[in-house]
């Protein structure tokens, strides 16, 4: 059993974006798309997008590659639209064979497509092009997670991309801040052993309901500025109509 040595810096994710956003005031009110990596990164994303009037809150599927019989380890990550980047130090270690690898990678690709089908289903990508845009994770342990998110949005053009998590290992703010515009972190660990986990008070893995629940939250969050426009509008023909 491991005891947490690190004190809490955030109750949930929710207060994690929350926290977040405050260091991104920057961009509150420009051409911002929020994407969230689910599972955690979309609970976290959902205050920053509210905090910055983002023009769109979004998600990016990028999922860890698994080693074999050590599946809480890792040697790179995937995307949904098939972006892939290799932790080579890891795969030299584990010296891991072509065949092994192909496998792995196999194996989350399905793991995507099943949750692509749930999460896009009534939401379509975000078009990013000549837009900022910031991605959204819980955390950054290694940084191949998010790397792999950033490879994939440049290929669709955008302005910039920030990357923004509440926490992150120094060895992998390093790695993200080679490929990213901007990274942002409320904390950084430096210790010989880190673990995300350690800096929420509340930590759990969100379920699927809870990443659409975020989505709903934000449609619900942003409707009522739009009816209020059209009743303004609305009450503006009608004054208009009988004077003349």
């Amino acid at each position: 059993m491991r005891l947490a040595r690190q004190q809490p810096v955030f109750e949930n994710r929710y207060d994690a974006g929350r926290q977040l956003a405050t260091k991104l005031a920057e961009y509150k009110n420009r051409a911002t798309v929020v994407l969230g990596i689910p599972n955690g990164g979309v609970l976290v994303a959902l205050g920053v997008a509210l905090a910055l009037n983002a023009d769109d809150f979004n998600l990016i599927i990028s999922r860890k590659i698994p080693l074999p019989l050590s599946p809480e380890g890792g040697f790179g990550a995937v995307t949904d639209d098939g972006t892939t980047i290799l932790n080579e130090e890891m795969v030299k270690r584990f010296n891991l064979s072509p065949q092994q690898i192909n496998y792995q990678v196999s194996r989350v690709r399905a793991d995507i497509r099943q949750r692509s089908l749930l999460y896009h289903k009534d939401r379509p990508p975000s078009v990013v092009k000549a837009k900022t845009v910031i991605i959204v994770d819980d955390g950054l342990a290694s940084g191949y997670t998010m790397m792999a998110a950033v490879e994939s949005i440049r290929y669709r053009q955008p302005k910039e991309i920030i990357v923004a998590v509440p926490v992150a290992s120094a060895t992998a703010l390093s790695k993200v801040e080679r490929i990213a515009d901007s990274v942002v972190a409320c904390v950084a660990g430096f210790g010989p052993e880190f673990y995300v986990s350690d800096f929420y008070r509340y930590w759990h893995e969100p379920s699927a309901d809870e990443v659409l629940q975020c989505f709903k939250e934000w449609g619900l969050r942003r409707r009522p500025n739009i009816e209020a426009l059209g009743k303004k509008i609305g009450k503006l023909d009608i004054s208009k109509l009988r004077r003349g």
